[in-house]
């Protein structure tokens, strides 16, 4: 069953004016600690006044505007603004190089760019050659560009707002979100609002979706889970959001709004699950005691429901109180003591994460889905995770396997196509429909799916063996906090290794607390912190296989940022450049 909000629109213009009228006083938007807030009649009135500016500057139906900026209220205005002129906003990533920017405004021909100051001299030197007639900042005017409030106060004055959104189409394109680029150039996937009316339909209903909820936006606007769960859903229900702009605020975020629903990728989770397990281990020793009785009294309840099997009267009874003395107060100290959905999504999930949040009364679910597929297509509802799954299919989202074990999707939130290239659209979308994922995955007697790794990226050693790396790296990862990425490697080789790359903020934490040099180089050849990483691969190597198991390892002297050329700005693995950049390590390994 369609959600009421969602199932009464057609395109996302006609939702948002409808979500206006329900409770326009009510805060829409806000900061942490509402410094800065936005009302939902205030958010209409901005639409309406920065749409006529946007007019005023030529900007019209079927034309794209690109956007450069951190998590803050002003994105929310402009955005929809673009909306109702039928025409594409779409979002750049902040680590964005000049080259990229480049490449991003040739592709969208994108006419106008609203961004903030600091973004300015990465988009003068990537403009160079472009259709890009207009840079409008929001929060200062410096030579070329135009100042948001400027172009407000010059709009044209005979705009028709009503005309203008009544005039955009289910088939309009909504937004363009840029793939990650691990394989080669950025493909720009088209969504229409139809795209998205469907798309957040379903996640309503999982969701259990209302008024009340609380959302942060905290991940990049150019991904689509943002885009989903921070904009989209918000201007279908009118719930309230809160915007992170910067990232060291997030923790103190958490506490200020208690979300109730909360998505994270898994690296998140995985800090958050180093920062309880440190707040134990850091009480004095008769808490300590008993706060890890109620880990894991809470863990062993969690498991034998999660697993379907029985819990005894008197197990459930210890499991009450140690909710009440212990995993409550634990919960409330992060803030995740409200959320109804908590999910993790954009990568793969380690199981032992996602055991040990449900084990504090975290209803943490794995989902996954793809910008093709307008943003996540699988996930579980509360008191329905399985461990090793993503899900089920939302409703209205076919999923069929292939006989290779490829996943197929088939649904109201299939992509309108690539932009700019019609072969990589017919190479992804057959003619009935079904789009190939490139994921390869089962799907259990109950509708359930689990997936088991990327297509292209599965390792088959030199026995013939196939592996999923992803499984491997999630578990290495799952067992210390220091691990920011690690990189299975094994294809066509006798036995497996790994790369490790540890963790900016927790190894300068780690550093400071042990009186180390905080650089990577130096750390990466730390006897504690190699010994400390041996640990964690032992105790992965004890959850996989023989075949499956890491024999050797090293650290690299060098972190890995999101955006660089060996992480994706939403910290995928760009296995490629990493097997090229550490092709001398590599060989070292299996010498």
């Amino acid at each position: 069953m369609a959600s009421p909000f969602a199932a009464a629109s057609r395109t996302m213009c006609e939702a948002f004016q409808s979500t206006l009228t329900r409770n326009p006083d009510a805060i829409a938007v806000r900061t942490v600690g509402e410094t800065e807030s936005l009302t939902f009649a205030e958010w209409g009135d901005r639409v309406r006044a920065i749409a006529a500016g946007l007019a005023g500057l030529g900007v019209q139906r079927g034309d794209t505007v690109a956007l450069l900026m951190t998590n803050r209220p002003e994105f929310y205005p402009i955005d929809v603004a673009v909306q109702h002129l039928g025409a594409t906003a779409f979002s750049i990533y902040n680590t964005s190089s000049p080259e990229q920017i480049t490449y991003l405004l040739n592709d969208s021909h994108a006419r106008v760019v609203v961004c903030e100051q600091q973004y300015l001299q990465n988009l003068t030197v990537g403009r160079v050659g472009t259709d890009l007639e207009y840079l409008v900042c929001i929060d200062a005017t410096p030579d070329g560009t135009v100042g948001l409030e400027d172009m407000v106060s010059d709009a044209d004055p005979t705009f028709d707002f009503e005309k203008s959104w009544r005039a955009v189409e289910p088939d309009d394109v909504l937004t363009l979100i840029y793939t990650s680029g691990t394989t080669g150039d950025p493909k720009g996937v088209q969504v229409t609002h139809a795209n998205m009316i469907a798309m957040v339909a379903g996640a309503e209903q999982l969701w259990r979706s209302d008024p009340d909820d609380r959302i942060i936006s905290f991940l990049p606007s150019a991904h689509i889970a943002d885009r989903l769960s921070a904009l989209y859903h918000l201007m279908v229900v009118g719930n309230q959001l809160t915007t992170v702009a910067d990232r060291k605020d997030f923790a103190r975020a958490l506490v200020d709004v208690r979300p109730t629903i909360f998505g994270a990728v898994p690296q998140i989770w995985q800090k958050l699950k180093a920062a309880i397990e440190a707040q134990v281990r850091d009480t004095d020793s008769a808490n300590a005691e008993l706060a890890q009785w109620a880990l894991d009294c809470g863990r062993q309840v969690s498991d034998l429901d999660l697993d379907g099997k029985s819990v005894s009267p008197v197990l459930r009874a210890q499991h009450f109180a140690a909710d009440h003395l212990v995993l409550s107060k634990l919960r409330a100290a992060v803030g995740l003591d409200a959320p109804k959905l908590a999910i993790s999504a954009a990568a793969p999930l380690s199981e032992e994460v996602l055991r040990f949040f449900n084990g504090i009364g975290i209803p943490l679910s794995d989902a996954w889905g793809m910008s093709e597929l307008s943003g996540v297509v699988t996930m579980s509802a509360k008191g329905q995770v399985r461990p090793g799954t993503v899900g089920k299919p939302l409703d209205g989202v076919e999923i069929k396997i292939a006989e290779d074990g490829e996943i197929l999707v088939r649904g109201p939130m299939v992509m309108k196509g690539y932009l700019n290239k019609p072969a990589h659209t017919a190479d992804t979308v057959g003619v009935d429909g079904w789009v190939q994922t490139g994921d390869i995955g089962e799907l259990d007697a109950d509708g359930y799916l689990k997936i088991v790794d990327r297509k292209k990226e599965l390792i088959i050693n030199a026995g013939g063996k196939n592996m999923s790396p992803s499984n491997i790296e999630n578990w290495i990862k799952a067992f210390s906090p220091l691990i920011g990425q690690a990189v299975a490697i094994g294809d066509n080789r006798k036995y497996n290794v790994a790369l490790i790359s540890l963790d900016p903020e927790t190894s300068a934490a780690y550093a400071a607390k042990y009186d180390l040099p905080s650089t990577p180089d130096a750390l990466s050849s730390n006897q504690n912190v190699v010994a400390a990483i041996e640990a964690a691969i032992d105790q992965a190597n004890a959850k996989l296989s023989r075949v499956e198991q890491i024999k050797k390892f090293r650290i690299v002297p060098d972190f890995w940022e999101p955006g660089s050329d060996v992480l994706t700005p939403t910290m995928k693995l760009r296995r490629k450049p990493i097997n090229e950049r550490y092709a001398a390590l590599i060989e070292e390994l299996y010498a």
